[in-house]
């Protein structure tokens, strides 16, 4: 038995239907909705951690197997376990890049944006928090796929963390007039991020920007502005 059918093996026990069914519905799996025809075990975010951890050393050949699988949690597991491999203290840094490259070959498989948000803030945010050439995240923003997109504007929630807000806020900008939804909450997450750290830089973005905004991003963003600034800047839509 290969290890990526141990790990499938050890997830099919954990599931059950009436999870899979509340999944299959949170995620919207039905037919034009953003995750059409995505299949969940029925298995809590905990429960695939923990198999994660327990297989920290799988090659990268079971895992593009298991991001290959039609079942989500399996591929959150695989991407779970590149997540906590990158993170060890004894990772090299020439094995963060082999696990940074790999990541970037299969996100289509990141397909759902718990996936995304779970994984790229360390892979592709961690992998370049110190390097200058950030050029990846913009061509992933120029993506077709929803997906790499929300990569792009996701990953550099790392950045802001370490006050480091430029990318956050050209991507930003970018993605202003993105039709959907997801985009919106992404861009409203990441700008609220930044307000968190630095009030000024956020409410200077949100000067010249706030009226174009989606709604959604706005609400997010000023989440913890007061009451009479929250409906300041909603008053510019």
């Amino acid at each position: 038995m290969s290890q990526a059918d141990q790990i499938l093996s050890e997830m099919q026990a954990l599931g059950t239907p009436e999870k899979a069914t509340h999944l299959s519905k949170f995620f919207k799996t039905g037919k034009g909705e953003y995750g059409e025809g995505d299949c969940f075990l029925g298995i809590p975010v905990l429960g695939t951690r923990r198999v994660a951890k327990a297989h920290l050393d799988t090659s990268f050949e079971d895992l593009h197997t298991l991001l290959e699988s039609s079942w989500h949690e399996v591929r959150l597991c695989a991407l779970l376990i590149l997540v906590e491999r990158f993170k060890r203290k004894k990772t090299t840094e020439a094995e963060r890049e082999a696990i940074y490259h790999f990541y970037l070959q299969h996100t289509k498989r990141c397909n759902n944006w718990d996936l995304v948000d779970l994984s790229c803030p360390t892979l592709v945010g961690g992998y370049l928090l110190n390097r200058a050439d950030r050029s990846v995240l913009y061509r992933l923003a120029e993506s077709a796929c929803l997906w790499e997109q929300r990569i792009a504007m996701v990953s550099t929630y790392t950045f802001i963390y370490h006050k480091q807000f430029d990318d956050a806020i050209r991507l930003a900008q970018h993605f202003m007039t993105h039709r959907h939804d997801l985009m919106h909450k992404a861009v409203g997450w990441m700008l609220r991020e930044i307000g968190k750290r630095d009030r000024p830089v956020l409410s200077a973005f949100l000067e010249e920007y706030a009226s174009q905004l989606p709604r959604t991003a706005l609400r997010y963003a000023i989440e913890h502005y007061p009451e009479a600034e929250r409906k300041r800047y909603l008053a510019r839509k």
